[in-house]
């Protein structure tokens, strides 16, 4: 497996903390490899360090409660500082206790957790803030090419369009595979970390909601318009239920978020947000006859490497015009918008319209598939694998 520095560098500041190292995010975004990364760049220095992957059973019958899992690691760490691994740490019971009593002695205790018996944001909850969280995302497309040349595989920017970056689907040859595993992902989390976890009673409603949200990825939806879509097949339903719903959705990183930018703080307060995927194969597992959402999967895929590399986003409104994301990082800003194509005049047209009467204090992109270079004076146009190799600068 692939070596993720990216989110490495993000923990090792926190090595020596006494805060509790969290790494959160969806099932199966490569949580525990990272932790067991973690571990190994630890051990280079110390062998002071208990690791437990509470997934296996001999590891959680040594230690099902708090008062067994502190016993265990007084029992097998050494003098001086130690290193508390603890992988999918919801098994055990009463592990919050456990863990707050850890970071208080001279250990420094990293964990994950997120499945069915609790999701990673209600980890963070029980911590209390005394805890950094770390939010992991699956693969973006340089990690999937230096995977696929680890593996004798091959992955093309147009598959990362269809199929996303979870790890687990690369260990699959053919498309059906992937689709089926990734179809077993999504039904795991809606079933088992919402429906059953949540005990959810509307359970057709529900999955009728997330259908919805995850077909509308990189648009602006809200509770009230998911209410209109449905209401006339359920008619009891309240909005109230649906801002519940999407919340669990949020919860177990089915999608983000991104609210809209405004100098205006109670403007930017008002509900006016578009949803993204926490993935783009979520969004095509729903298409039917292979009519995959393009357009839509490539703003998805732009929202997701732009947070990887560190960038703040917002959605910015430009009198009547959209522009997809206002990006800041290290004192530079950026307004980017995003389109499958410009070749059509019509398409050119309209996605560099959208920067009209914006001053020039801000860098101007648009991201593309067109592999002819579109750039103005103030315009700068960037192909999109390009984009996914370099980023903005």
């Amino acid at each position: 497996m692939i070596k993720r520095e990216e989110y490495i560098k993000k923990v090792r500041p926190f090595y020596e903390s006494d805060l509790v190292k969290v790494l959160v995010g969806i099932r199966r975004c490569g949580k525990s490899v990272i932790l067991s990364q973690i571990r190994d760049e630890i051990q280079e220095k110390t062998d002071n360090i208990v690791y437990l992957n509470f997934e296996k059973s001999s590891d959680l019958a040594k230690t099902p409660n708090a008062e067994k899992l502190l016993s265990y690691v007084e029992k097998n760490r050494k003098e001086g500082k130690c290193y508390i691994f603890l992988d999918e740490i919801q098994e055990v019971e009463n592990w919050n206790i456990a863990v707050k009593d850890l970071r208080l002695g001279n250990n420094s205790v990293f964990i994950t957790g997120s499945n069915s018996r609790l999701l990673s944001n209600e980890i963070l909850s029980l911590l209390s803030g005394r805890h950094v969280a770390i939010r992991i995302r699956p693969f973006i497309f340089q990690e999937i090419v230096e995977y696929c040349k680890e593996n004798g595989k091959e992955c093309s920017v147009e598959n990362y369009l269809i199929r996303g970056g979870f790890p687990g689907r690369f260990i699959y040859d053919s498309m059906e595979a992937q689709k089926a595993y990734l179809s077993d992902l999504v039904n795991t989390i809606v079933y088992k970390d919402i429906i059953v976890r949540k005990k959810i009673r509307k359970e057709a409603l529900f999955r009728k909601i997330v259908n919805f949200v995850l077909r509308n990825n990189a648009r602006t939806i809200s509770a009230r318009s998911i209410y209109r879509y449905i209401c006339h097949e359920y008619e009891s339903v309240s909005l109230n239920t649906i801002l519940k719903y999407i919340e669990y959705i949020k919860d177990a990183y089915l999608i983000d978020e991104l609210s809209k930018y405004s100098t205006k703080t109670k403007e930017e307060l008002a509900y006016y947000q578009k949803i993204y995927c926490g993935d783009v194969s979520f969004n095509s597992l729903f298409i039917d006859n292979n009519r995959f959402d393009l357009d839509h999967n490539l703003e998805n895929i732009v929202y997701n490497e732009l947070l990887f590399r560190g960038y703040k986003l917002k959605l910015y409104r430009n009198v009547d015009k959209e522009i997809d994301f206002y990006a800041s990082k290290d004192g530079k800003e950026y307004f980017v918008q995003l389109a499958y194509s410009i070749v059509d005049s019509k398409a050119y047209d309209r996605e560099f319209s959208a920067f009209r009467n914006l001053d020039n204090l801000h860098q101007k992109i648009i991201i593309t598939t067109d592999t002819i270079d579109y750039s103005t004076s103030v315009i700068r146009h960037i192909n999109l694998e390009k984009f996914l190799k370099y980023g903005l600068d």
